[in-house]
């Protein structure tokens, strides 16, 4: 008898906790900026996406992709820099082999560049620094 009891209520405890996981995997993250910088003889191919949460994927041309959330003071300054930023048009790419691809996404604008313009380089700056402290080795 007190199995026919205790069952339903477990499963109910169960279904409650599961659900405001599921309710916050419902919400969709907007992405913020995304970045990437490709090429050189380094092989470059990093890849930073900041989301409106304050949180970042970053991924490199080896290993998986990396789930990160910014500290308060890192997303405050990326917010800032945006603030200047001018996508402008993209530029075509030069002759040779040695040179950096850098492409920006912000506010549905899209941008490839292989020299940097003034507004690019803070956001690009930052973008790196956080690559560089809490994406995987590349």
């Amino acid at each position: 008898m007190w199995r026919i009891v205790l069952l339903p209520v477990l499963l109910l405890a169960l279904t409650a906790s599961m659900a405001p996981a599921q309710a916050a995997a419902v919400h969709k993250k907007k992405v913020l900026v995304e970045y990437s910088r490709q090429g050189g003889f380094a092989g470059f191919d990093d890849r930073v996406i900041v989301y409106d949460n304050g949180c970042v994927r970053l991924s490199r041309r080896t290993g998986p992709a990396i789930d990160k959330c910014l500290t308060g003071k890192e997303y405050r300054r990326i917010q800032t820099y945006l603030k200047d930023l001018k996508i402008g048009p993209s530029e075509a790419q030069p002759a040779g082999a040695d040179f950096l691809k850098y492409t920006l996404v912000y506010e549905k604008q899209r941008a490839t560049r292989y020299t940097l313009p003034s507004s690019w380089q803070p956001v690009v700056r930052e973008l790196d620094k956080i690559m560089q402290k809490y994406g995987a080795p590349g």
